[in-house]
């Protein structure tokens, strides 16, 4: 309606908070990604959650498995999954596997159609969340973005180590900072990957320079995807900020005893004898209150 779309506040007018509201990604008992992420990664309406993936660590799987565990118990949200310089038949498989909006630009595409595909689901999701509207992103990645708008836009007489140009580093910047609970009502909630452990210096730049920039941090671990063993989540340094104010007490409690026991047991042995428990267990809520009762009898 004009007359509504006239009265429409600036997105950059709103007041952003801390995320208040869960989004429970728990859908099927057996489908252990999103188990797990609900755990040690919770995702808020308005998160700013970052996906540190080496190459082969199962980032793709697990994007598609938080996109499937939005769609299904959130169908009100609007999902948006943004793939920019991926592999054409993974673009296949993600349309065919998420029911959200996918937009695309492969590898084999000019630089900016990269660019011009990040801005364009960024403004559709700006102008939805100004209606109060909450709105998720999923971006594959902000590596290749950075590395789009590194080629795209004009030198500017400085570069960083690895060739990039710190100019470069702003626009994929202003995409991820967007991510914002809304005060006066919607969210915009963007999920984006960083790729480390490439061999490439630039990529090691670019994901210095975004560590720290959003208030969810999922860590993939290929030692443990060499093992076969997915979802390979380093639970001990992924974590969320302000995670108390999405969880209740009682959880919260229960989840910190549980990362407790596992950094007793170490990294590799701690998560495979955690996703062997959540296997046997016919949710998060039923896990927790096994695993306490343990805690409170070794005790």
């Amino acid at each position: 309606d004009p007359e509504t779309a006239k009265r429409r506040p600036h997105f950059e007018t709103l007041t952003p908070i801390h995320p208040i509201e869960l989004i429970n990604l728990e859908t099927d008992p057996k489908n252990l990604s999103q188990r797990l992420v609900n755990l040690v990664n919770p995702i808020g309406k308005g998160q700013r959650a970052l996906i540190v993936s080496p190459p082969k660590a199962g980032k793709t799987m697990l994007l598609k498995n938080i996109a499937n565990g939005i769609t299904t118990n959130y169908p009100e949200i609007l999902l948006m999954v943004a793939l920019i310089g991926e592999r054409p038949e993974e673009v296949t498989d993600m349309r065919r596997s998420v029911m959200g909006e996918v937009i695309s630009s492969t590898f084999d595409e000019p630089t900016e159609n990269h660019t011009h595909v990040a801005e364009m689901a960024l403004e559709i999701a700006k102008r939805q969340t100004e209606t109060g509207r909450d709105v998720v992103i999923l971006l594959d990645s902000i590596t290749r973005l950075a590395r789009a708008y590194n080629l795209a836009l004009p030198p500017s007489g400085r570069t960083l180590t690895g060739g990039m140009d710190p100019i470069a580093l702003y626009p994929p910047k202003r995409f991820f900072g967007a991510a914002r609970k809304i005060e006066e009502g919607g969210s915009l909630t963007i999920i984006g990957t960083c790729l480390v452990d490439t061999g490439s210096r630039m990529d090691d730049v670019i994901y210095e320079e975004f560590k720290g920039t959003g208030n969810s941090e999922l860590i993939l671990d290929r030692k443990l995807a060499e093992k076969r063993v997915f979802p390979a989540i380093d639970v001990q340094r992924s974590g969320t900020r302000r995670e108390e104010l999405l969880l209740e007490e009682g959880t919260l409690k229960m989840v910190w005893t549980m990362r407790r026991m596992l950094s007793a047991v170490g990294s590799t042995e701690g998560i495979e004898l955690l996703l062997n428990r959540l296997a046997k267990s016919e949710s998060n809520a039923h896990f927790l209150a096994t695993l306490t009762k343990q805690a409170a009898a070794e005790s």
